[in-house]
């Protein structure tokens, strides 16, 4: 079965005993394969999250993954905090940002920069009743 960088099929095996001789055999069952574009799994569109990767058809962004993973979260825990995500989803998030870290941490620096900057006025605000 030939394999793409972006294309893998998954397919089930078991193993078998053979009567005659006892003998253990691996069986390649493809009856559950499924095909997926690895591509397709994290989507950029403007007017949709001002753009910023997320996974395809969900809200959750990559930056929230990976936020929960530098926190040490393993990958089945953030699947577990996010129920309609699946294994690969999760997976497909973190490999894009390890293949755009470097965009990434400076999006993800820039707003907390901004996300701080705002508190503080807000802070600034209160204290003077304004």
């Amino acid at each position: 079965m030939a394999r793409s960088a972006a294309c893998w099929k998954w397919a089930l095996a078991s193993s078998r005993i053979d009567g005659a001789n006892g003998i253990k055999h691996l069986v390649n069952m493809s009856v559950a394969a499924t095909e997926v574009e690895i591509g397709s799994m994290i989507s950029r569109t403007p007017g949709i999250k001002r753009g910023t990767p997320h996974i395809a058809g969900t809200g959750v962004t990559v930056r929230t993954i990976v936020r929960w993973y530098k926190l040490g979260m393993s990958v089945e825990e953030i699947a577990a905090e996010y129920p309609h995500l699946s294994l690969a989803q999760v997976y497909g998030a973190l490999a894009y940002y390890h293949a755009n870290r470097d965009d990434m941490d400076a999006h993800m620096a820039a707003e907390e920069t901004e996300s701080e900057r705002i508190e503080q006025e807000h802070l600034r605000l209160q204290r003077s009743g304004t």
